[in-house]
């Protein structure tokens, strides 16, 4: 039987769909890049997250390769160009997981805002401190969504019923916006009237700290930050300054430039570490997409993109 390697948890209804076509799924949830390499030249389909890098020299190992299942929605883990003169089909599920990062990123909002996370936290210590702890509410307040993909645009219908101003910028002109979000055609109105600005773009090379030193000086306000995209797209030392300078009120972040933990230099440690100390900044390691549900989702959403249902 042909074998897809399954590098990544899945529901079973992939893992039914998989096996109904014909293959037989080899579980390897903790395989390594070396062990990748040695053995993909087995395997006709790979089923991955982010452990794996599906670069150049993987993809000259992997002779019978036919397809890749992303379980998510960022494509920078793999080498598509090449993936595409190899033959090789590439997919992803950013509408399985799209919900998920939206209630998280919204969660998150509200736990800050609210100073909620905060508050609790100080209970925790015996402190019962109310006017230290007043919230503030999100009707009136203006939001930017910078990606108005799947997450962007699941973010702002839920964001739409909170009376809000919802602004949207992306590059992608094709993109369609309902009614109640009011697109950008560049960032500068957005610098002059944000109270929030939320990203949602993919990791790429033009997008690395997209949001960066510079950019905290353009915003007239203190901004709330938030970032459910991806970690390097937001550079943490401008957190750290608009933090001190007070351009940025408060942040919350699912993702870091480097994750895990493990894999910080002590430069990087000390950095996090301190943001993480700070009761304005709100951090969760990678979890927004991570809903019981999306798992679901993303594995239906790819079986169906690899026509196995």
């Amino acid at each position: 039987m042909p074998k897809v390697l399954i590098a990544a948890p899945v529901h079973a209804v992939l893992i039914a769909a998989l096996e109904k076509a014909g293959y037989a799924c080899i579980f390897a949830l903790d395989i390594t890049q070396q062990e990748a390499l040695a053995t993909v030249a087995q395997y006709e389909g790979i089923i991955t997250s982010t452990r794996l890098q599906i670069n150049k020299k993987l993809l000259d190992q992997a002779a019978q390769l036919k397809f890749i299942g992303r379980m998510g929605s960022g494509m920078e883990i793999i080498d598509m160009p090449y993936a595409a003169q190899k033959g090789v089909v590439c997919v992803s599920c950013p509408e399985g997981n799209a919900n998920a990062v939206a209630e998280h990123a919204l969660g998150m909002l509200l736990g800050l805002s609210k100073q909620i996370v905060k508050s609790n936290n100080e209970l925790h210590q015996g402190i019962w401190e109310r006017e230290a702890n007043r919230g503030f509410e999100l009707e009136g307040k203006t939001i930017a969504i910078i990606g108005f993909g799947h997450t962007g645009s699941a973010l702002a219908h839920k964001l739409s019923v909170f009376n809000m101003s919802i602004l949207a910028y992306d590059n992608n002109q094709a993109i369609s916006y309902p009614d109640y979000v009011k697109a950008q055609e560049n960032m500068q109105h957005i610098y002059e009237v944000a109270d929030i600005i939320s990203y949602h773009v993919p990791a790429s090379d033009e997008n690395k700290y997209l949001f960066n030193e510079q950019v905290v000086g353009n915003f007239q306000k203190p901004i709330v930050l938030m970032n459910t995209s991806r970690g390097n797209v937001v550079d943490p030392e401008a957190v750290a300054i608009g933090l001190k300078k007070g351009k940025i009120k408060q942040a919350c972040f699912d993702v870091w430039e480097t994750e895990p933990l493990s894999k910080m230099n002590e430069q990087q440690k000390t950095l996090f570490n301190s943001l993480l100390a700070d009761d304005r900044v709100l951090i969760t390691p990678h979890i927004a997409g991570y809903s019981h549900e999306a798992l679901d989702k993303m594995s239906l959403v790819l079986a169906q993109k690899l026509k196995l249902v």
